[in-house]
């Protein structure tokens, strides 16, 4: 059974489970956490060596997404291609996640991404995970390196708030994608360390990194990489959301908007697509830290048509220090995707690197970000703030 059968067929069975399921109370702790007996309340659980007697979220929380454990399955043993190579067969739209470490810079393609959603690897010499959940569209990246010992994540074949739970395979630990949270397990409560990474057309890749090693279609696995399995998922209502969207929701925004979702010192805050297509920059501060975040057109949506080389423009963003040498820049537009500090009249790309101009061949400093659907960020952090588009 393929991978987007799984998913559909996932959907009746939550649909149901909704209907008999009462929404859990979010004070009940661990009580609340439990089902009959000593047993958790959490189908299969006698197949995990998880501690279920440790949780930080009511585990009625955590519905199944139709596959089994591993039924989508992590990229171990990741191989990679030249540039050149890739070039065959990604379009210039594609949406491409890049994790640049000490000197090395790997691309990973939505394309393979959707099918697989975590990669384990190492980049500069550093273990990471590159993940991607195509029903909140998060595509974050972890530091592997955790309490002393390097994890493995896998796919739980479960979802919170339609985000896919990952677990690790030495502990067997319950992981919250979008947040990076252990909830279930032994380093329940514990986080995670966010590695940056951007999201940006397979055309910036190529002429920004062309030295770039791009993870390669031969995964071990045979699926119909460059398809998009949840097609129209992005595009407006239809029953892949409302089976995956439920509980609070947060209507300051509509669900499928996209946001750059930043967290810094305790505070949260979201910044609309909507609103930076139309500024294309945004001068922010988040908990005590300065942020430039930049959007620009040109990079197709991987959930809209069956094709992701052929789905809607729906851009990208970026968000880094807006300080070079100690010195606080300040941005503008500069047409063509581009970008310009008034200080030196440099003139940046949407990777933050300078292109021309005084600081020509400098490199702005990534922030960690993601490119949320606002459902997803807003059920995760209620608190956060939206950005008014001045």
């Amino acid at each position: 059974m393929g991978h987007r059968t799984l998913r559909l067929c996932g959907l009746l069975l939550l649909s149901a489970a909704m209907a008999c399921t009462s929404q859990p109370d979010a004070a009940s702790g661990q009580e609340g956490a439990r089902g009959g007996g000593d047993r958790p309340a959490i189908a299969g659980w006698e197949d995990w060596k998880t501690d279920f007697g440790k949780a930080t979220v009511p585990l009625e929380e955590i519905t199944s997404g139709g596959p089994p454990r591993d039924g989508i399955p992590a990229i171990d043993a990741p191989k990679f291609v030249s540039v050149g190579e890739a070039d065959r067969w990604l379009d210039d739209r594609e949406p491409v996640a890049v994790v640049r470490r000490a000197d090395e810079v790997k691309a990973y393609p939505l394309q393979i991404l959707i099918w697989h959603e975590i990669v384990n690897d190492v980049v500069g010499g550093s273990p990471v995970s590159v993940t991607f959940c195509p029903l909140c569209n998060t595509t974050l990246a972890f530091d592997r390196n955790f309490d002393g010992r390097v994890l493995d994540f896998g796919t739980t074949g479960r979802l919170r708030h339609s985000d896919l739970v990952m677990y690790d395979r030495q502990t067997h630990t319950w992981w919250q994608q979008a947040t990076g949270e252990g909830i279930v397990g032994l380093y329940a409560g514990e986080q995670l360390t966010f590695v940056p990474t951007q999201v940006v057309r397979w055309a910036d890749v190529k002429t920004e990194w062309p030295e770039a090693k791009v993870l390669s279609r031969e995964t071990g696995y045979d699926r119909p990489y460059g398809n998009n399995p949840y097609r129209g998922y992005d595009s407006g209502p239809g029953p892949i959301q409302r089976f995956f969207q439920f509980g609070r929701r947060d209507r300051r925004l509509e669900p499928m908007e996209r946001v750059v979702a930043l967290e810094h010192g305790g505070e949260a805050l979201a910044l609309p697509f909507s609103r930076l297509a139309e500024r294309r920059v945004a001068e922010v501060e988040v908990g005590g830290r300065d942020v430039v975040v930049f959007w620009a057109p040109g990079t197709a949506s991987a959930l809209d048509d069956g094709s992701i080389a052929r789905g809607r423009d729906v851009g990208t963003s970026a968000a880094f220090e807006p300080v070079v040498d100690g010195r606080r820049l300040h941005f503008e537009p500069a047409g063509d995707g581009r970008f310009r500090d008034r200080e030196t009249g440099t003139v940046w790309s949407i990777t933050g690197r300078a292109l021309e101009g005084e600081l020509a061949g400098r490199q702005l400093t990534e922030v960690v970000h993601g490119n949320h659907f606002w459902f997803a960020w807003g059920t995760f952090r209620p608190e956060t703030k939206i950005w008014n588009g001045r």
